[in-house]
């Protein structure tokens, strides 16, 4: 009994100190800020995923892992439905939905899932009219996604995401086509279920623009022997680079510390590189209680910390009297409440505060359906 709790607590503290140790081992200097178009890919799914950080990868197995790993959806309970919103900074707003059906004995899954992000109506102002020209435009990015996953074994599942990326910015616009990839190990460690994943997100093609923003009249030239240079401007278009997409490569690690047949306690850690980032880390715990008083309601808390090296400012060298939101940025946690009957039937709300820094606190939440 002894050696089986003192497993369990080694495990809990690798979680919590190996995650910074890899990062700090990592030598390559990744320095690719703002490379990359499309970073809507990177707002997630649920209010569970928002409250647990990227370490939630680790133990997806609800609708939600069709975005965060692939392979979870084949580890789902059954048939379900999600549909989330996300209150993001500056009053623009995120949502997301999926549904997932299994099949083949629950021993495969198939899924198919949308996230969209924008703001409409916004003024345009120039150099010339610094008061506004009266114009006004919209932003709109959406992702649709399908998604196959498959229990190849009692102990490991992977899965496979194709999703199609439009990009409309005002009246320019783009497009690309992108893959997931996860798997998941599960089995146990001193009795306690323990989970490993691997996952590769944004895997695609460049996006480049187009459309009538970004055409031009461009003064003609004066030709050499004529003396009058035509007034009518040349009609042309500026070309515009290609831009890469938000691929993230991710380990994650989850233990059940407690794992009794009403209460669950999970540990968990991820470490992230981000191509348009240096790495990143982050930290994770839920304690989800079932069928409280014997009533089929259940409840479930979550906190997490996620440092992203783009999000944070060095003090020492730049002092910007913003110290505290600095420290506290990547900052989450949350809860939910479901109700589960004895069959297969499960309704849940989830809710989660993700701190965004010096751009303040934002909001996520997510209504869960199953069958």
């Amino acid at each position: 009994m002894r050696d089986s709790i003192a497993v369990r607590w080694t495990l809990a503290t690798l979680l919590l100190g190996f995650v910074p140790g890899g990062l700090a081992a990592q030598t390559t200097d990744n320095t690719g800020y703002g490379t990359t178009a499309a970073e809507f890919l990177l707002l997630g799914a649920n209010a569970r995923g928002a409250a647990l950080g990227s370490p939630y990868a680790a133990i997806a197995n609800d609708v939600g892992a069709l975005y965060y790993n692939p392979a979870g959806a084949a580890l789902t309970r059954g048939a379900g439905f999600q549909v989330s919103t996300y209150e993001y900074v500056a009053d623009t707003r995120y949502s997301w939905g999926g549904v997932v059906l299994p099949f083949s004995g629950r021993s495969k899954a198939f899924g198919v899932h949308i996230g969209t992000f924008g703001f409409g109506d916004q003024p345009i102002y120039t150099v010339e009219q610094p008061d506004g020209t009266g114009a006004v435009y919209s932003v709109n990015q959406t992702y649709v996604g399908a998604t196959y996953a498959q229990n190849f074994s009692d102990r490991f599942s992977a899965g496979l995401t194709g999703k199609i990326i439009l990009d409309q910015l005002g009246d320019a616009s783009g497009s690309a086509f992108a893959v997931d990839f996860g798997t998941n190990f599960h089995s146990t460690l001193g009795g306690h279920p323990i989970q490993f994943s691997f996952t590769l997100q944004n895997l695609g093609t460049n996006i480049s623009y187009s459309g009538t923003a970004l055409n031009v009249d461009v003064p003609r030239d004066s030709i050499i022997g004529v003396p009058t240079v035509p007034s009518i401007p040349q009609p042309g278009q500026y070309r515009t680079k290609d831009w890469q997409l938000p691929t993230v490569f991710r380990v994650a690690l989850a233990y059940d510390i407690v794992a009794a047949s009403s209460t669950r306690w999970t540990l968990m850690g991820d470490f992230n590189q981000p191509v348009n980032s240096k790495a990143g880390f982050g930290f994770g715990t839920e304690a989800e209680f079932r069928n409280l008083g014997e009533t089929g309601f259940g409840a479930a808390i979550r906190a997490s910390y996620s440092h992203q090296s783009a999000n944070n400012v060095d003090i020492q060298t730049l002092d910007t009297g913003l110290s505290d939101e600095e420290n506290l940025q990547g900052v989450a946690f949350g809860g939910g409440l479901f109700y589960q009957t004895p069959g297969k039937f499960r309704v849940g709300l989830d809710y989660a505060y993700r701190y965004m820094g010096i751009l303040g606190g934002t909001n996520f939440f997510s209504l869960d359906f199953g069958f």
